[in-house]
């Protein structure tokens, strides 16, 4: 290549705005077991921006507004191919998230933010699967169809079952009971601030054993599960994060916004709540820095 060709390319690379270039990203592999996987991602964008995921690479793309960012990119395995029972989830942002192209015919995850205000926000949002699918993506949509349905029709049978259970629903009234009396004698003491985020843990998943077993109910409230594990591992390494503690709360408003909750329940996780805000005001009385 001459000097002037070489000028030229040079002159044309200098005229591409930083904002066009996309920016890649390697996930962080955190593990997790079983066939399936999950990737949380999150970003922040003012304007619009699509993220692409393709096994255990991303690229962030700047479609319009100020340049995006890159916050988190975690996943328990890298995006199969073709993965079966694929499921996108918006988690967190104002504006719009979107899927745009499925990577269930054999190529990448695209999914697109909008962000219509003005100012920055953070978006946040997980790509879920079951597993590798190597057969014909429209034959197993079907079968997770049938499958589907056949477990609803089972679990309509067990529900029928269990209007007969008087006795075992009275030795769970004694469990109830039981749960609620521990968890009073808990905050009477002076010491419960040392494994409050512990307690919470144990209330969401007693609520989590009550509740209906299927659907948005148990998500939210392992979506508040999979945010508690964050907070406390960083806080067992001495480390305090207000936005992990938002997160918490932020998946703990969602369970008490949308989740059908027996109202001694509810009144549980609104506790937890409260006290959390009270822990994010004076966190330093608490002992944490």
């Amino acid at each position: 290549m001459n000097e002037r060709s070489l000028l030229i390319l040079m002159a044309v690379a200098a005229a591409v705005p930083a904002a066009a270039q996309p920016m890649e990203r390697r996930a962080g592999i955190i593990g997790g077991g079983g066939p399936g996987g999950r990737c949380t991602i999150e970003v922040v964008v003012d304007g619009t921006a699509e993220v692409e995921v393709r096994g255990d690479n991303a690229v962030l793309r700047n479609l319009g507004g100020q340049l995006p960012q890159w916050r988190r990119f975690e996943c328990t395995s890298p995006l199969p191919p073709n993965p079966a029972d694929f499921r996108f989830r918006g988690v967190d942002g104002r504006g719009r998230q979107q899927l745009v192209r499925d990577p269930r015919s054999g190529g990448s995850a695209v999914v697109r933010i909008e962000d219509p205000q003005g100012g920055a926000d953070r978006y946040k949002f997980d790509l879920l699967w079951s597993g590798f699918n190597p057969g014909r993506p429209d034959r197993d949509r079907d079968f997770d169809r049938d499958r589907d349905r056949d477990r609803d029709a089972d679990r309509d049978r067990g529900r029928d079952a269990d209007r007969g259970g008087d006795r075992d629903a009275d030795r769970g009234g004694d469990r109830e009971e039981a749960y609620h009396r521990e968890r009073e004698g808990f905050y009477r003491g002076d010491e419960w601030r040392q494994r409050f985020f512990q307690h919470v843990r144990e209330d969401v998943e007693h609520v989590r054993t009550v509740s209906f077993p299927f659907g948005g109910d148990q998500y939210r409230l392992a979506r508040t599960l999979q945010e508690l594990d964050e907070l406390q591992d960083k806080m067992a390494r001495r480390y305090y994060d207000e936005r992990e503690l938002n997160d918490v709360m932020d998946a703990l408003g969602r369970v008490l916004r949308d989740n059908r909750l027996a109202p001694r329940d509810r009144d549980v996780l609104s506790d937890d709540l409260n006290r959390m805000r009270d822990f994010r005001e004076h966190h330093a009385d608490w002992g944490v820095r």
